[in-house]
């Protein structure tokens, strides 16, 4: 077994100030919003990008699930390499991956250009999203850092939702190469942002090595379990299904053996024994598998049961999104007042009394009825996800910050991915009744979420 090794560094660290610190913000905002924003940006134009370059729909799927499978299967090693060698110096690397990504995505003819493009593009969001929450917290002073995880949580709001609405937009004056031809002058000035004001990482661990087996174990693992749950979305063979779930186990088995032998785990289960963290991402689960029932069952229910065109589907759902940018910052100043646990479970409540009005919404709702039924699960949302991702992060130790980063993107990516593969599943069992059990589903979540978030009460949270 690893034997733990000396913490050294600057152990009163206590953030940056003015005016570095609100450049630091800007170079993490904007490449957190490009690399969240580009999972789902070009859903919409798929369409398109099929018939341009002459390819079935089912193939031009692999344009989106490229991009998710490579993030879910480096997120965490990424993280441990940020721990390492430095949250800025992975971020930069993820930045500039990023960068060129867009533009080879930009520039490709043909499907398999595009996907290895897609593939290159999420290397580079996976490094950046594995270190933010970590540069989130050495950037900011202990007392502020409630406001610079509301911020942050606000940006990953925004961006987890705006893709189809920006994609339309930018659609209606060009072409699908400008979706990632509009990411090259936002990568090129954050990183030129990043560089000059980010800090390096206050403390680091003697004697630790990166372990590629490890990381080997982590990404088969990762990768068979996102596979198996995309499966469900496209109609693939029970049979390959469970020749994968098979796979799956007996590869988890292994890499879950072998970290619990480590001192400095990859899939960090350390922390997740610490009761407030495991719960924390237990919470982010539910919370993010009931935004993408919501998010993605939403516009089948206004297409087929309110017939709203797709730019009228866009602009209601933005609604959504809209409400966050004020309601996540509030939460975040609650932070120091309220204890996170309540935050949260009033914020879940609320969401899920809004996804219980979406279930049951009669057919003669007005748009003002939908748009505010859609706006209280968007405040609820912004509510749990500020005091949800601070306490996450303070109950782990700093030089442990960057692996406490990538379970907070993991957990989210994995209630993403979970949610559309539910609604998926919900279209095959229920047919056209499908959106309206998707929002009732979402509302039974967002329930269990909230008292899990609760339950978080008599629990201490760590300012270390």
């Amino acid at each position: 077994m690893e034997q733990k090794g000396e913490i050294v560094g600057d152990l009163n660290w206590d953030g940056l100030h003015r005016p570095r610190i609100y450049y630091a913000m800007i170079a993490t905002f904007a490449g957190l919003f490009l690399a969240v924003i580009d999972g789902t940006i070009c859903n919409v134009a798929l369409p398109t990008i099929s018939e341009d370059l002459q390819v079935s729909s089912s193939d031009s799927i692999w344009v989106i699930n490229a991009f998710q499978l490579v993030i879910m299967m480096t997120l965490l090693p990424f993280s441990s390499l940020g721990e390492l060698f430095g949250y800025k110096r992975i971020y930069l690397y993820g930045v500039a991956v990023f960068t060129a990504g867009s533009l080879f995505c930009a520039l490709t003819s043909t499907l398999l250009w595009l996907v290895i493009a897609r593939v290159f593009q999420g290397i580079g969001a996976a490094m950046i999203m594995s270190v933010n929450t970590s540069l989130v917290r050495i950037i900011y002073p202990k007392r502020h850092l409630g406001k610079g995880v509301g911020l942050n949580a606000t940006i990953v709001a925004i961006a987890s939702v705006a893709g189809p609405t920006l994609a339309a937009a930018i659609l209606s004056v060009g072409s699908w190469p400008w979706l990632f031809a509009i990411n090259i002058p936002v990568g090129l000035v954050t990183f030129y942002l990043g560089r000059k004001f980010l800090p390096s990482n206050p403390t680091r661990v003697l004697g630790r090595r990166f372990k590629w087996k490890e990381a080997l174990f982590n990404a088969m693992t990762f990768g068979l379990l996102i596979g198996c749950i995309e499966a469900y979305s496209h109609d693939v063979s029970h049979g390959t299904i469970w020749a994968g779930l098979l796979l799956l186990l007996f590869v988890g088995f292994f890499y879950v053996r072998m970290q619990l032998h480590d001192a400095y785990p990859m899939l960090p289960f350390d922390l997740l024994r610490i009761p407030a963290f495991s719960l924390s991402v237990v919470t982010s689960i539910l919370s993010f598998t009931s935004q993408m029932l919501v998010m993605i069952a939403m516009p089948f229910m206004l297409v087929d049961t309110f017939h709203y065109e797709a730019v009228g589907t866009g602009l209601l759902m933005t609604s959504w999104p809209l409400v966050i940018v004020f309601v996540a910052p509030l939460a975040g100043w609650l932070v120091g007042r309220v204890h996170p646990g309540v935050l949260g479970g009033v914020g879940l409540t609320v969401m899920s009394v809004g996804c219980f009005l979406l279930s049951f919404v009669p057919v003669d709702t007005t748009h003002f009825g939908l748009m505010w039924r859609l706006m209280l699960c968007g405040m609820g949302f912004g509510f749990f996800q500020s005091p949800n991702n601070h306490m996450l992060l303070s109950s782990a130790p700093p030089h442990r910050t960057g692996s406490a980063g990538g379970m907070l993107a993991t957990a989210r990516l994995l209630g993403q991915t979970t949610g559309a593969a539910l609604v998926a599943l919900l279209f095959h069992i229920f047919g056209d009744t499908a959106p309206h059990d998707a929002m009732l589903l979402a509302g039974v979540l967002t329930l269990c979420g909230a008292l899990s978030s609760v339950s978080r009460l008599g629990l201490a949270r760590v300012e270390k």
